[in-house]
């Protein structure tokens, strides 16, 4: 009797370690964990430009530019979870580590459409411009990179908090829109007025992409801003992908002497696969105008640099050159060079 009451009490607590083991292992199949590192080694080429001559004793270093660590939990077959840890490098020379993503993904509640709900990437800049660019380890792109290049602010964010609606309408047609803070992902509200964000997607034919995009906000009773912005994309040959941006920002906040003006910039790049999978090869050219009524401010900035994967993809060598040169006459040109190093796992 004894030894048929131990054998159930044996059998019943397998069955319970076999059921904890499947539920663990379909609960980690639906889970995903994800690490990305960018690593510099810059050297500056020149010592007297208008950047490189106020660092002269700092123009040989080593850091950590960005780390991202990012955990997804797709909670049911529509819906996914993601959080998104975040640290970058201030001018205080301390990582500042921060929360950049924490939001609720629902797709086809609306067919062929995905609803996000709260801190989650904006129409801004990503995800369309930076991925087909391809190199935000080197570089943000146009509208990120703005007041890392000028100093001066665009009322622009890669996350916010509020809610977005993207979908496809046909293989031709997609679409999104976003309401949001307006006040970035690092700062709490603090007025009662929102952004607005709209975003269409036109791809006519096969390899050529056309994007618009444009946003809206009252930034007090009697000012507001408008950001409007178009891109296109040729990938029309293989390994090959050309890119164009451009953009304005148009805020009442922006004024000299009662006079208004805007920012604004373009951008052109291209990358080409010369061995797939182990080297490529990216240019790209800005253009930036901190101020459409001011002479000689406008900044020009061309980078360029290879990729190349040594052993696998989770880890990449990509040197590049970052050259300035400006319209004010007193302002030499800078040339700086960066050893750049993408981990990802």
């Amino acid at each position: 009797m004894k030894e048929s009451r131990m054998s159930k009490i044996i059998g019943l607590n397998l069955i319970f370690v076999l059921v904890l083991l499947g539920l663990t292992i379909t609960l980690s199949a639906q889970q995903s964990w994800k690490m990305t590192i960018y690593y510099d080694y810059t050297y500056d080429i020149t010592d007297d430009g208008y950047l490189t001559e106020a660092r002269l004793d700092n123009n040989n270093r080593f850091f950590f530019r960005r780390a991202y660590f990012q955990y997804e939990n797709k909670i049911a077959k529509n819906i996914k979870f993601r959080f998104r840890y975040d640290a970058d490098r201030k001018a205080d020379d301390k990582f500042r580590p921060f929360v950049k993503h924490l939001f609720l993904e629902w797709k086809n509640l609306i067919p062929k459409s995905k609803i996000k709900v709260g801190m989650t990437e904006t129409l801004t800049w990503s995800p369309i411009a930076e991925k087909k660019w391809g190199y935000r380890s080197v570089a943000k792109t146009l509208m990120d990179n703005y007041k890392g290049v000028t100093g001066k602010k665009i009322d622009a964010t890669s996350a916010d908090l509020g809610i977005s609606l993207s979908g496809v309408v046909s293989k031709e047609i997609r679409y999104a829109f976003m309401v949001s803070n307006g006040s970035h992902y690092s700062h709490p509200e603090k007025d009662k007025y929102k952004k607005f964000m709209g975003q269409l997607h036109l791809i006519p034919i096969a390899g050529l992409s056309l994007v618009g995009y444009a946003d809206y906000e009252k930034q007090s009773e009697d000012e507001s801003a408008l950001t409007y912005k178009a891109d296109i994309f040729l990938e029309m040959v293989e390994g090959l992908i050309f890119g164009g941006e451009w953009f304005v920002y148009d805020s009442d906040v922006n004024k000299v002497d009662d006079r208004q003006f805007n920012r604004s910039g373009f951008s052109f790049y291209g990358r080409y696969a010369a061995i797939p999978d182990k080297l490529n090869v990216f240019a790209r050219y800005d253009r930036y105008e901190p101020n459409t009524e001011a002479k000689d401010d406008e900044i020009n900035l061309i980078i360029a640099g290879v990729d190349f994967t040594p052993i696998h993809k989770s880890f990449k060598i990509q040197p590049n050159i970052w050259y300035y040169s400006y319209a004010d006459p007193e302002k030499k040109d800078d040339i700086v060079f960066n050893l750049t190093f993408y981990y990802t796992f």
